[in-house]
């Protein structure tokens, strides 16, 4: 027979009567457990497969870099089998830039979307103004476009100076001398104005950028009104057989020919580890909304193993 409610209640509240009160605590102590752990984890951060200090992945991305800037290219072309060439061209074919446009394509230091942007605008507009070279453009910190307002630029930021020296030498090589520029810069903390950029670009870059959401903002801010950001990077395939032969490809070969060719089997280990770590496509785009931006969509390309997110700001 059940026990009448009465009893019942009376023994919730013995049971509460009994239950020691907890010693209060402040929720400013800096010496606590749950505080530091926390405070770990939000100085921590992935490198790979690694667990990093946040400045530390700063330093090993931009070693990373600086040992491969030589055979960047090259290793695409090899690791992706030309594809990297058809993502890029469909890429641009997405902007769709127009005679004018300003663009900042960050994290592009060897100059492939930049050449593209040209070639893009050279061969659909052949009446285009180009911008004349301006040696003190990559002097100015904040002025990365030429006054004219007319022409056509594209302004080339990526932190590492090992990349940007190959991407001015590839220029010169194929006489892109006029409409581009080259400066040394930190998609975190651009050396650029506010409101300066029609176009922001990023193409296989922000998945090796330590705090996301700032590049994210920095974008942001630096494009004008009505400016569009765009971003082509790995991405995650959701077909199970297809991830399978993928995963297997990315890691049992890649770091193989990073090693062969450019003696750097660590580096390719981490750029195949960093893909698997960067968000997914829905998980991106809610943090490019979150930024700020506004009409955000993506295209997945090959069946997700490059994506491209867009999105503008209005």
């Amino acid at each position: 027979m059940a026990a009448p409610i009465g009893f019942k209640f009376s023994r919730i509240l013995k049971n509460i009567n009994s239950i020691k009160p907890c010693k209060p605590r402040c929720c400013f102590t800096t010496d606590s457990t749950g505080t530091k752990e926390n405070e770990r984890q939000s100085s921590d951060t992935h490198f790979g497969f690694q667990r990093v200090s946040k400045s530390e992945k700063d330093e090993k991305v931009f070693e990373v870099f600086k040992n491969v800037a030589e055979k960047y290219d090259t290793m695409n072309d090899i690791m992706s089998g030309g594809i990297h060439r058809l993502w890029k061209d469909r890429f641009i074919n997405v902007l769709h830039p127009t005679p004018g446009t300003k663009l900042l394509d960050v994290a592009g230091g060897t100059g492939d979307i930049a050449f593209r942007f040209l070639d893009f605008i050279r061969t659909n507009y052949s009446t285009a103004s180009l911008s004349v070279k301006d040696e003190d453009i990559e002097k100015e910190s904040t002025t990365v476009f030429p006054k004219e307002d007319d022409s056509t630029h594209v302004a080339v930021c990526d932190i590492n100076p090992n990349m940007l020296k190959v991407g001015e030498s590839r220029a010169e090589e194929n006489s892109y001398l006029k409409g581009i520029s080259f400066i040394e810069g930190n998609a975190e903390s651009l050396p650029i104005s506010d409101e300066c950029a029609d176009a922001y670009t990023i193409a296989f870059g922000i998945r090796n950028v330590t705090n996301v959401d700032k590049a994210l903002e920095e974008a942001y801010r630096v494009l004008k009104p009505g400016g569009r950001f765009l971003c082509l990077e790995f991405s995650h395939v959701n077909n199970p057989v297809l991830r399978s032969i993928y995963d297997n490809y990315s890691f049992q070969a890649i770091p193989v020919f990073g090693e062969v060719i450019a003696a750097d089997w660590k580096a390719y280990q981490y750029l195949v580890e960093s893909i698997r770590q960067f968000p997914n496509q829905d998980e991106f785009k809610y943090m490019i909304e979150d930024a700020g931006f506004s009409l955000v969509k993506y295209e997945n390309l090959m069946f997700g193993v490059t994506a491209i997110h867009s999105g503008f700001k209005l």
